[in-house]
């Protein structure tokens, strides 16, 4: 008997899950990493933390499962997309700390770029629009802010790379380089219409085309793990985005298919087939996952800087719960939030308002205001954020939105889902595995390595259930939105 590994590296921890061919859990592991705050704004991690996270969570589910190596038949990684590393070829280190995709420190040099007119062009060649979010602004603040790094990397000695290239990198000892489709449109350098590195957007940024991997497939064999890490030179036979990923853990492989992932951020994502969809409303446009020898459908995204990331503000910085569960028992000893809306806008706001200066604001406080409360209007903060963009997606697609599939650690909250149905009017079906990033990973995998046959080969592994259909009745629903606008718009006059 063999297993699919799956490493889905996230913004704030590291985890490694074995699946066998039903598409069960055999065992699981997860390892949180530090948080780099050097400015405000500014976010940060230790690639070095990245990296060894993973590898022990690797060791640790294999452990978990009673299983070596040699019982892996493939790996599959999904990761954190537009973080942005820069490492020496030559010996593997990083020139600086990973620069996340939270960051904000890039955000007037793109102001600049708007000024002089690159936005729509930009647009037109990436689907993206331009924002400090994406990778390229990143690298280009590395190459001008860390000593020698440019000419370094203009003669070859640097190499860039968002985390599934690196992780790759080091897996293999410097064997594999290279990245798929779902992460290189995220990057603000890549075509999505030619498939291609962009030569024009290289040389708006000022980066050099030999620092950038090869792009293939994300069901593709990348090559092997080095045998003198963990025990065995396992194929690595998926790299994929994790917001794709979940879209294919979800098997939304048809055009219209839709699933909203509740991670450290939101990311709203529809398939929209082999046809490009050009957003009205602030969304984006991306690759989706894609087999070997296939080329990618599109899809359109909403991506939410801070979703789950509110409840690990709540539990480390605000110090209001002791751990995340537990903001299920406070939002239950309240009915509403008295009137309180949090607007978590730590990093700027993402979809679909693109607001690179807001910060994040509480309104609605009175003398009765209590602790939960504050809890209750976190919660829901994440909810409504996602209501902007099902509303925006809803415009762009020319659909109505009846029913939305979930996934992701905040997924397993019962208070957010059934507020999420009832603040949507619309039915969240949230399956049985909600680590849907990792499964989508695994599947990717399995399909390149021959474990399974294909999507409908998989889609015997599809399982009950749970449905949350919205209670809230309509004048209900139109106060507390009408309340969220008002809030939202006291956070962008800031």
């Amino acid at each position: 008997m063999k297993y699919i590994l799956a490493l889905d590296q996230g913004t704030t921890s590291s985890r490694a899950i074995i699946f066998n061919k039903q598409g069960d859990v055999l065992a699981q592991a997860q390892q949180e990493f530090r948080q780099i705050y050097p400015n405000p704004g500014w976010v940060e991690h230790d690639a070095h933390d990245i990296y060894a996270s993973q590898l022990g969570v690797i060791v640790e589910a294999l452990v978990r499962a009673n299983l070596s190596a040699t019982d892996i038949q493939a790996i599959g990684i999904s990761n954190q997309r537009e973080t942005t590393l820069v490492w020496e070829k030559a010996t593997g280190k990083p020139v600086c700390n990973a620069i996340v995709w939270q960051c904000r420190r890039t955000a007037n040099y793109c102001k600049q770029l708007q000024a002089e007119g690159w936005e729509q062009t930009i647009y037109n060649k990436t689907g993206l629009v331009l924002d400090a979010y994406f990778s390229a602004t990143k690298i280009k603040w590395i190459l001008d802010n860390v000593p020698n790094a440019r000419t370094r990397a203009e003669n070859g000695e640097l190499l860039f790379g968002t985390v599934d290239t690196y992780l790759m990198w080091k897996l293999s000892n410097g064997k594999i380089f290279a990245t798929d489709y779902t992460n290189a449109s995220r990057t603000m350098l890549f075509n999505i219409h030619t498939l291609q590195w962009d030569s024009d957007l290289l040389q708006l940024f000022g980066i050099p085309k030999c620092m950038l991997p090869q792009v293939f497939p994300s069901s593709h064999y990348f090559g092997n793990t080095a045998e003198s890490l963990i025990g065995a030179e396992i194929p690595i036979c998926a790299v994929v985005g994790d917001q794709q990923s979940a879209l294919f853990g979800h098997l939304c492989v048809e055009k219209g298919q839709l699933k909203n992932t509740y991670g450290t951020g939101c990311f709203l994502l529809m398939n929209t087939g082999n046809t490009p969809v050009q957003s009205q409303n602030g969304l984006v446009t991306s690759l989706s996952a894609c087999l070997d020898g296939q080329k990618p459908n599109y899809v359109l995204e909403g991506s939410v800087f801070v979703g789950g990331a509110v409840m690990q503000w709540l539990r480390d910085e605000m110090r209001l719960v002791k751990d995340i569960p537990h903001t299920e028992t406070y939002v239950s000893q309240t009915p509403s939030t008295n009137g309180v809306y949090i607007v978590p806008a730590f990093t700027g706001l993402g979809a679909p308002y693109w607001d690179q200066d807001c910060r994040g604001i509480v309104t609605g406080i009175t003398r009765g205001t209590k602790k939960e409360h504050f809890v209750r209007a976190a919660l829901e903060s994440i909810d409504y954020q996602v209501y902007d963009l099902v509303k925006a997606m809803q415009k762009d697609a020319n659909v109505a939105i009846t029913s939305l599939n979930v996934d992701g650690g905040a997924s397993a909250n019962n208070f957010l889902m059934q507020f999420q149905a009832d603040i949507l009017n619309a039915t969240v079906v949230r399956p049985q595995i909600t680590e849907t990033t990792a499964l989508g990973a695994c599947y990717l995998a399995g399909i390149a390595c021959g474990y399974w046959n294909g999507v409908d080969d998989i889609k015997q592994n599809i399982k009950p259930h749970t449905e949350f259909v919205p209670t809230m009745d309509e004048q209900t629903r139109a106060t507390l939105v009408e309340g969220w606008e008002h809030a939202i718009r006291q956070a962008r006059c800031n």
